[in-house]
């Protein structure tokens, strides 16, 4: 092991995984973890673009609201 400066528990982590893609383990697959990984990102992207949106019509109604005061004293 020393030749591919591989850790003691690396190795372990690799054979408790190997175990559980083939089913003789409880825990989720390289696959699932993959996946997982997958829509947690998925999640902030769309976490980060609903922020987005909250602050654009936020914004667009300020300004409406700018634009119909200001319409309201040149009539006046």
């Amino acid at each position: 092991m020393a030749d591919f400066d591989l850790v003691e528990t690396r190795v372990r982590d690799w054979v408790r995984q190997a175990e559980v893609d083939a089913g003789e383990r409880d825990g989720l697959t390289g696959n699932e973890r993959d996946e997982l990984a997958a829509l947690r990102r998925e999640n902030r992207r769309l976490r980060e673009d609903v922020e987005v949106l909250k602050r654009a019509t936020a914004f667009i109604e300020a300004e409406k609201q700018a634009g119909h005061s200001s319409h309201e004293h040149v009539s006046c």
